[in-house]
């Protein structure tokens, strides 16, 4: 099956773009700013930075952000917006397993269920390699579905439409591995696109296990607003500290 990295890009934001508007990106980088503790000039890791609608609002408020992504669309798109907004960020194209930096960053992110798209062993690569980044003291925040509300109110369809196209997702939940598996179909401009991922899931008691195998001291479950988690979040907020 085809890694979760696969179903990003150009299509993924012709039809989430509508969603994704100023207002919540806003205030999704107000929480990432409160909850990571940042200040003007503290550096910042944003992982799977996608179009850079975070990290490009963080570099608004004087924050030193590199980005990193493994879509060249995505990052086309955000030095884009960067420009526009006539801020500075570094953004480079890579694995999200394959970090190269040992001790520099002050606070890292994870958003937008940006995590959880590979075997075990390359998940479990992705927080050693943004503990190795951070610096002792450093702050993450992974955002992703918090998993009890998804089983609860989960749809097995979901179908989106932009005009005449229409994106169709098909979702499988396989409790043994806790894993959604996806069929996705996109119709857009007359032709047809087929894919298949999958993306491991955690509750966040495992995550927290996780981020301290990893190498984190502690870590902590907030809900979106990174407010205490509560049962009826339908996101989860999970910041460690290095």
């Amino acid at each position: 099956m085809p890694l979760g990295p696969e179903a990003f890009g150009e299509d993924y934001l012709y039809f989430y773009e509508a969603a994704l508007d100023d207002e919540r990106s806003d205030a999704e980088a107000e929480v990432v700013w409160r909850v990571l503790g940042l200040e003007a000039d503290r550096e910042v890791l944003d992982l799977a930075c996608g179009h850079g609608r975070i990290a490009n609002r963080l570099a608004g408020r004087g924050a030193r952000v590199i980005g990193v992504d493994a879509d060249g669309f995505f990052l086309e798109t955000t030095r884009r917006d960067a420009a526009a907004r006539g801020v500075g960020v570094e953004y480079i194209q890579g694995d999200m397993r394959d970090l190269a930096w040992d001790g520099r960053f002050d606070a890292a992110l994870l958003w937008f269920t940006a995590f959880g798209y590979f075997d075990d062993a390359g998940n479990r690569a992705v927080l050693e390699g943004l503990r190795r980044a951070l610096k002792p003291g450093g702050r993450l925040v992974v955002e992703l579905n918090h998993l009890p509300w998804i089983l609860a109110h989960r749809q097995r369809q979901l179908f989106q439409r932009r005009g005449a196209d229409v994106m169709l997702d098909v979702n499988t939940w396989k409790p043994a591995t806790s894993e959604m598996q996806t069929h996705r179909t996109i119709l857009r401009d007359g032709a047809v696109r087929e894919l298949d991922y999958s993306l491991r899931m955690y509750m966040p008691a495992e995550l927290a296990s996780w981020l301290t195998a990893a190498g984190f001291r502690q870590a902590s479950a907030l809900g979106a607003s990174g407010e205490p988690l509560t049962a009826a979040d339908a996101r989860l907020l999970m910041v460690a500290e290095a």
